[in-house]
């Protein structure tokens, strides 16, 4: 019983990993259409800011810089995918094909930029002294450093929630996603609103490069070991529907983790991708489906 409780807890710790990576997805794979293979480089930018912090501040702030490296990496990643979104994305609307073609490119070229300006050898990201160790809750042993990055995926997730169900602008950017045309026509200014979406699409990346620096070393390919998992996230859950993300997320960790204790790493991989595969071709719009209105 304790193994199968610590299988659990392996699966929602992958679970929330899995959806701070996949949460900016949500908006600019899932709402605008764009296949965007820079979303790990924007991971790795966020990474490195944690990394570049502890060094600015020395050894002495260690939790301060990694607690500063949250809000400065949104705002670090957040900016590069603004760039991307204003000096590219926006004349590959409506071309897929496209936007995947131009940001894998970009995506070679920040992954040579990270080796250039910080070497091609991994570093290492200090961990703050509250999150060394662990506890045990009803009987499995819990490290703090798995239970704060659930709490930050909980946050980030509600945060984000926030933002696209009561803020105006997360109402622009529903109406936007639904029909563009039909906002442009009442007024809303969709570029306006495209560059909102990506900046906080992609700052959100950023936030989970923070929290990936206490899984490992850092290194310029760090953001490519999770994209593709991240992309099946969002699709599985239903594009654009942060709560289709937030249950397949999870549910995607949890299987992962049991299906892996039965077997081995490489075979569970491959079980859980055919088992996306399998309900996909039974629920081709993901868990949560697009509202929309039939004709009569």
């Amino acid at each position: 019983m304790e193994q199968l409780l610590s299988q659990i807890f392996v699966g929602l710790s992958i679970g929330s990993i899995l959806l701070l990576v996949a949460l900016g997805l949500t908006f600019t794979f899932g709402q605008m259409g764009v296949i965007n293979m820079a979303h790990g480089e924007f991971i790795m930018a966020g990474a490195y800011t944690t990394y570049v912090l502890q060094q600015a501040l020395g050894d002495g702030a260690t939790a301060t810089a990694f607690l500063l490296a949250i809000p400065v990496a949104l705002v670090v990643a957040g900016t590069m995918g603004l760039l991307l979104e204003v000096l590219l994305i926006k004349r590959l609307y409506g071309r897929p094909l496209d936007t995947l073609l131009v940001t894998w490119g970009v995506a070679l070229i920040l992954q040579q930029a990270a080796r250039d300006i910080f070497g091609a050898q991994n570093v290492e990201v200090k961990s703050p002294g509250w999150l060394d160790g662990g506890t045990t809750l009803i009987g499995v042993d819990v490290a703090y450093n798995r239970l704060f990055i659930m709490a930050l995926a909980v946050a980030a997730t509600a945060g984000a929630w926030y933002v696209v169900s009561k803020l105006k602008q997360g109402r622009r950017m529903r109406a936007v996603m639904q029909n563009r045309q039909l906002a442009a026509a009442s007024g809303v200014k969709t570029a306006s609103v495209d560059r909102r979406t990506f900046f906080l699409g992609s700052g959100l990346a950023g936030v989970a490069g923070v929290a990936l620096t206490q899984l490992g070393s850092v290194g310029p390919t760090l953001g490519t070991n999770y994209i593709i998992d991240a992309f099946l996230v969002v699709v599985a859950g239903g594009l654009g529907k942060l709560r289709g993300a937030v249950i397949a997320a999870v549910v995607l960790g949890l299987c992962n983790s049991l299906i892996e204790y039965w077997t081995e790493a490489s075979l569970a991989k491959v079980i859980v991708f055919a088992l996306i595969v399998a309900f996909l071709q039974f629920r081709p719009q993901g868990i949560v489906a697009q509202e929309t209105r039939g004709l009569a």
